[in-house]
């Protein structure tokens, strides 16, 4: 489906705003990054991580301390913009409770490494030792507000 205009324009006002931002989308279906991008806005989700792999291969930027990123909507309009404030590699046994926690999405380490497992099996593949990329962010603008 083709962006609308209206959402092409709102991404290019944002693009202009922040300079040098990349885009990115929380989760993967609607109904994740309508959850995600609400644990943003309230403040519980601070941190998110993907699989290193993933930066490779779709030849995406790793986060950068200081760097102002546009999180979109499912729909490709521009949602939020966080700052990263802080870029570990890890390996997804060595998350500890702090980092998941931080993410907002559960309330114990074991409810977020089965999450985490599940999302990470529908999306390329799981392991134990598989490297992670683990972010702590600030909520810098919300467009909806």
């Amino acid at each position: 489906m083709a962006a609308k205009p209206n959402t092409i324009l709102a991404l290019n006002a944002a693009r202009a705003r922040y300079p040098g931002a990349e885009t990115f989308t929380f989760g993967d279906s609607r109904a994740l990054c309508d959850r995600l991008l609400a644990l943003v806005r309230s403040g519980a989700k601070t941190a998110t991580c993907g699989a290193l792999r993933d930066f490779h291969a779709e030849g995406e930027a790793l986060p950068v301390p200081g760097r102002r990123d546009i999180a979109l909507d499912w729909d490709g309009g521009p949602a939020l913009v966080i700052e990263t404030r802080e870029v570990t590699i890890r390996r997804f046994c060595d998350v500890d409770e702090d980092f998941a926690l931080a993410e907002g999405e559960d309330t114990s380490l074991a409810g977020w490494q089965k999450g985490h497992r599940a999302f990470f099996e529908r999306n390329g593949g799981w392991s134990e030792d598989m490297e992670l990329v683990c972010e702590r962010f600030r909520l810098i603008e919300d467009f909806a507000a």
